[in-house]
């Protein structure tokens, strides 16, 4: 994560600031100095204490952050996270890089946090999806963790998952299993392997030949769900996945199933709203 800021915080503010905040720059001394406040509007869960820090460190290290409340918290309308005191030139230019960060992470982190109260006393957990905004997947897998979800693969490197193209362009179930399996052997890789299936016939398939984690139920009513983790049996993880919706989320995960992916936690997640404001 670190490492990822790093090359992406010089890009945000290149974009914000360009050849300068002119308007700040005309109208704020050099030396004046201030403190800015951080104000909830929005009754959700907090994240992106960490990134914000980091922000300010890399704009102005001088700029001096102090957090009341940390990620992962529950707030309402009127607390305040947190207070930055420096230069007020540096608390305006970073304001709004600030909060676009500040309110997409605890937007998505608070829907996360509704579906996993929803899925409390099941087994099952609730995973995101490669359905993030470019440039921002780390941040928002990262707001999903703070929610209580769990991340799916973080991009193609990290997992092999067979979906149904994938199948299809190989020519079969089988095909594509081990094809997978000798191309992770050839290259030396640990990664598990995941495959969805459409339907009965391609679990039985699956069921078969083995050689995989985790199998994928795409697009399954609850009761061929159900029917699905019974023939499994536990030999090979489960995920649900393709029109959950948050009605019907509880009705899958009552199913035995594993896992719940559920794009919507990132693809179109409202930001929480919240204000910095000068004290």
């Amino acid at each position: 994560m670190t490492d990822n800021l790093e090359q992406l915080i010089p890009l945000w503010f290149a974009e914000d600031i360009g050849d300068g905040d002119h308007t700040t720059l005309s109208c704020i001394p050099a030396d004046a100095m201030g403190k800015s406040q951080l104000i909830i509007k929005e009754n959700g869960v907090l994240a992106g204490i960490t990134i914000a820090r980091e922000i300010f460190k890399a704009f102005d290290p001088e700029l001096k952050m102090t957090v009341f409340i940390q990620d992962g918290t529950e707030v309402k309308v009127g607390d305040v996270a947190f207070v930055v005191e420096g230069k007020i030139q540096s608390l305006l230019q970073t304001e709004r890089l600030m909060l676009n960060i500040m309110q997409r992470m605890s937007g998505v982190a608070t829907r996360t946090r509704e579906y996993v109260k929803l899925l409390e006393g099941t087994k099952t957990n609730v995973l995101d999806t490669r359905k993030t905004t470019p440039g921002l997947r780390l941040l928002e897998k990262e707001a999903v963790k703070i929610g209580g979800g769990v991340n799916h693969r973080i991009g193609l490197y990290d997992m092999i998952l067979l979906k149904d193209n994938h199948v299809d362009f190989a020519g079969g179930i089988d095909k594509a299993i081990q094809r997978a399996k000798a191309y992770l052997q050839s290259k030396g890789k640990d990664l598990k392997i995941e495959i969805e299936v459409r339907n009965f016939d391609e679990l039985s398939q699956v069921m078969s030949i083995g050689g995989v984690d985790r199998i994928m139920l795409d697009n399954f009513s609850v009761e061929n769900t159900r029917k699905a983790v019974e023939i499994i049996n536990g030999k090979y993880e489960t995920e649900s996945s393709g029109g959950i919706t948050f009605e019907t989320l509880r009705q899958y995960a009552e199913c035995g199933v594993d896992y719940i992916s559920v794009g919507a936690l990132t693809h179109s997640v409202k930001s929480l709203d919240m204000s910095f404001k000068a004290i």
